[in-house]
């Protein structure tokens, strides 16, 4: 059998240890004024905290995360969890939608029933997917391949290609922002042929096409430029540490529940279109639900890694390198950094660009319903004919 039935299931031990650690919390102290770059709230993370010791429930969050049909499956030596829905519809158009941090799979959970069963939420039943939603290797319950530290997007892309073949789809579509744009670009890069079209969220930031000596930057490239560049300079700090110094980073992430869930929560309210009031877009059972996949799996570290790996492979295109294949791209405003479209153009074959009215980081929970429209739209006329 390619791939076995999983459950989620955290044990009693674990549970157990959590609460004990969540009653001797010690958080900072509270009051004064909260300067720009500081961070998350002491108010807030002590509202969280006292939730998620005396109220949330986790008992009902993996009954409600075990609706869903879930697998293991082993590929070029790592175990690989996924989630994989079919379509109910004529032709369901296979598709593979990732992640990236720190997200998890929980992050695409709201757009699997709007794409596999359209017709259920005002939809048209010829618009219907097969779903597969995988964990990133080192994520969550995809585990990474004994003695070795981690994978990049290439051989990732290698992984899911196999796992998508597996299942018996020869060709299908990748989805994906932020890890899961840098994933299916480069499945784009290694296995064109085995992809019908890409749609993106996000646009690797690690991306940059081949450019000839002579080639001119635009004004809004250059802008974009340095933009980014400052971006990094006061926002990119988490990424800097998880591509330096992970491991020592991990030692406080993976000891601490309150410490990993201010890291991963702190990037919600950040990076998600809510103006500073995280709970406009995000209910505490889905931050924590978040948060629990990384605490019970202790995958800080090897989650962390990726970036290692992104650092010394990035996506940088050479000559003759180009996504051929049909790309869509769905701007959310909040999502930054974000190239022009001339910029992702000298790379990809961009046939759809939609700038979305509003949204961040965050696609597939912030905005499902515009998110899967745009999916949707943009594979519609590279549906497979009958007898394909």
């Amino acid at each position: 059998m390619f791939a076995e039935p999983f459950r989620v299931s955290v044990d009693q031990d674990t549970l157990t240890d959590l609460r004990r650690r969540l009653g001797q919390t010690r958080l900072g102290k509270p009051g004064g004024t909260l300067a720009p770059g500081d961070g998350i709230s002491v108010e807030y993370m002590t509202e969280l905290i006292e939730y998620w010791r005396d109220t949330f429930d986790w008992s009902a969050q993996e009954r409600s995360l075990n609706r869903w049909r879930h697998f293991r499956a082993t590929i070029d030596g790592a175990r690989v969890h996924f989630i994989h829905e079919p379509g109910r519809g004529p032709r369901p158009l296979p598709i593979i939608v990732t992640h990236g941090w720190p997200g998890s799979f929980v992050e695409m959970l709201k757009v699997i029933p709007l794409l596999t069963d359209p017709a259920s939420y005002g939809g048209d039943d010829s618009d219907a997917f097969d779903v597969v939603v995988p964990s990133l290797p080192g994520f969550g319950f995809s585990e990474l391949p004994t003695g070795r530290h981690g994978l990049n997007a290439f051989e990732i892309a290698n992984i899911w290609n196999q796992l998508m073949h597996g299942l018996g789809y020869q060709r299908f579509g990748a989805q994906g922002g932020d890890f899961g744009a840098s994933i299916s670009t480069a499945i784009g890069l290694r296995h064109p042929g085995s992809l019908i079209g890409m749609h993106l969220n996000y646009i690797p930031g690690s991306f940059t096409p081949f450019l000839e000596a002579s080639a001119p930057l635009t004004d809004q490239e250059i802008a974009f430029q340095a933009g980014a560049i400052a971006w990094y300079d006061t926002d990119g700090a988490y990424a800097h540490v998880q591509r330096t110094r992970p491991r020592t980073l991990a030692y406080g992430l993976e000891d601490s529940p309150v410490g990993l869930a201010a890291w991963i929560v702190e990037k919600f309210g950040e990076w998600g279109d809510c103006a500073g009031h995280i709970e406009s877009r995000f209910t505490k059972d889905e931050l924590l639900s978040n948060v629990m996949i990384y605490w019970a799996t202790r995958t800080a570290y090897s989650a962390s890694r990726l970036y290692v790996e992104m650092r010394d492979h990035p996506l940088t295109f050479g000559p003759g390198e180009y996504i051929d294949v049909p790309v869509g791209v769905a701007r959310l405003p909040l999502e930054a950094p974000f190239p022009p479209r001339e910029w992702v153009e000298r790379g990809y074959r961009v046939e759809r660009w939609t700038e979305l009215p509003s949204g961040g980081h965050f696609a597939a929970m912030e905005e499902p319903e515009r998110l899967v429209e745009d999916i949707r739209a943009f594979f519609r006329p590279l549906r497979m004919p009958d007898g394909d």
